[in-house]
């Protein structure tokens, strides 16, 4: 299979509040946006995000489970900036051993958002790198 792209879609009741969240937080922007529906790039040519009001019977999205991650240039900078914002961390900006530094956030829908640069894993961490 040659995959051309991949998006996630989340079936919700609060298409509005994701759309704000994504569009204030994330430099989101909609390429699509119906009302019931809106399909947001994420920042200059990035990654689409899709949420959409539930259809006739569609199940709507819990929140459990899911976590969303964003790697960026300058996590530091990024915690700051969301921070001052008023979001509050879920998870605290720390380094990990497996070769991030990283926070999360929470969306209006419970999904976790990762935030997270680069850094050299720890020796543990080193031997399960494929590449």
């Amino acid at each position: 299979m040659k995959t051309n792209e991949l998006s996630t879609c989340f079936c919700t009741k609060d298409v509005d509040a994701c759309r704000e969240f994504y569009e204030q937080h994330f430099s989101a922007k909609a390429i699509f946006d119906c009302g019931w529906y809106v399909n947001l790039r994420i920042g200059e040519g990035g990654p689409t995000i899709q949420f959409m009001q539930p259809q006739e019977n569609m199940p709507v999205f819990g929140g459990a489970g899911v976590m969303l991650n964003f790697k960026v240039d300058d996590v530091d900078a990024e915690h700051s900036r969301l921070t001052e914002a008023g979001l509050q961390a879920a998870m605290p900006l720390e380094d990990h051993p497996w070769g991030d530094r990283g926070f999360s956030v929470i969306d209006p829908i419970g999904n976790s958002v990762y935030i997270y640069s680069d850094r050299d894993p720890s020796d543990e961490f080193k031997q399960y790198y494929k590449d």
